[in-house]
């Protein structure tokens, strides 16, 4: 995008950040009533009957977001461990599958070499079983003599051939039972190994979502706006430290089509280990949005920092991926114009965000070759 742009932008987010500051109770802006102390109560009305009820400080419900967002990093971690481990099965399954037909086409092709060495044993036999040589020396035609001798020579060719055939067959198919039975070791470990992920999963989120339904549908509301104000003000620092300014590149064919593929998700929810179409975590919306494009590329956040070519933010364009946090365990891709689009967490669902919301690991780049 322009300069002219990414200035609006830029006081469109400041004016965003003032809006939601003023919006809080209990700061410099607010009236000039101390802020409730933390845990303190309301005070009941003197004609009311009702227990009293508990009322949480922002300070309070700071803490409770800082702790969501613990819990919600935590689970897409094991989210991105648990992908790591699905993706290992599915290329360890397609090499057991390839494995086993060569051992079913080397079972065959031993089977037919057998047969034929029983064939030409036989037909040793019918010849009064004697081998071939002793044949030739009983002959009396010198002729059939020389004729034989060329014979016999391509006989014995044949059947060293044959035997070295049949002892090559069978070593291979030792070395594909062998090779099978090491992918299937791996598949039972990584099977745990995704167990183990899953439990985490679901334990993080079981976590915050309990910690959420404690709060009254107040405490709910005000916990958003903390969240919107948190995500608000980091994009602002962001953008005035002038990250952005030399960012001119354009979008690539094959990034235009995944940024089109990315954000024509917008509103489907978050669900993880999921890879759409109806459901997304955050590295099944950009690995899914690349193959859209044409482009494959690693299924989780971790290997797509690991994988990808890495680029300066001032060199990023649109359809380059921003990794997040230092675990690298969320991933958005970036659309222009300081905001990227990403699938958050649970409970909430595809979405556009500042690019610069939450702590930046890098940018990488799926398609490089396309400079």
């Amino acid at each position: 995008m322009g300069a002219g742009k990414r200035g609006v932008l830029t006081a469109a987010v400041t004016v965003v950040c003032a809006v939601t500051v003023l919006a809080v109770p209990g700061t410099a802006f607010a009236a000039p009533t101390p802020p409730p102390d933390p845990g303190a109560t309301a005070s009941p009305d003197p004609g009311a009957t009702a227990s009293v009820t508990v009322v949480t400080s922002d300070v309070e419900l700071e803490a409770v977001r800082k702790k969501l967002e613990k819990l919600y990093r935590a689970a897409a971690k094991a989210t991105d461990e648990y992908n790591a481990a699905e993706e290992k099965a599915r290329q360890q399954t397609a090499q057991v599958v390839r494995l086993a037909k060569k051992i079913v086409e080397g079972r065959e092709k031993l089977d037919d070499l057998k047969n034929r060495a029983g064939a030409a044993a036989a037909a040793q036999y019918r010849g009064g079983g004697l081998p071939p040589e002793a044949r030739l020396v009983l002959s009396d035609d010198p002729q059939d003599f020389l004729d034989g001798a060329g014979r016999v020579r391509q006989e014995q060719h044949a059947t060293k051939g044959l035997l070295g055939e049949m002892t090559r067959t069978q070593r291979d198919l030792e070395e594909y039972a062998e090779d099978a039975r090491e992918q299937l070791r791996k598949l039972e470990a990584g099977r745990k190994v995704k167990a183990a992920a899953q439990k985490r999963i679901e334990r993080q989120i079981e976590a915050a979502e309990k910690l959420e339904a404690e709060l009254e549908q107040e405490e709910k509301e005000r916990l958003a706006r903390l969240e919107r104000q948190a995500a608000a003000r980091a994009q602002a620092t962001w953008l005035s430290s002038g990250v952005l300014d030399e960012v001119t590149s354009k979008a690539t064919a094959q990034g235009r089509k995944a940024v089109a593929y990315a954000t024509a998700q917008i509103g489907k929810p978050y669900q993880w280990g999921a890879e759409g179409p109806n459901t997304f975590d955050c590295s099944g919306l950009t690995s899914q949005a690349w193959l859209a494009a044409g482009k494959t590329i690693p299924r989780t956040s971790q290997m797509q920092w690991q994988h990808l070519k890495r680029v300066d933010v001032k060199d990023m364009r649109p359809g380059d991926l921003i990794i997040y946090w230092a675990d690298a365990s969320h991933v958005g891709m970036y659309v222009g114009d300081g905001v990227m689009v990403h699938a958050p967490r649970p409970g909430r669902t595809v979405t556009l965000a500042g690019a610069g919301s939450m702590p930046i690991l890098g940018v990488v780049r799926p398609d490089p070759a396309a400079e």
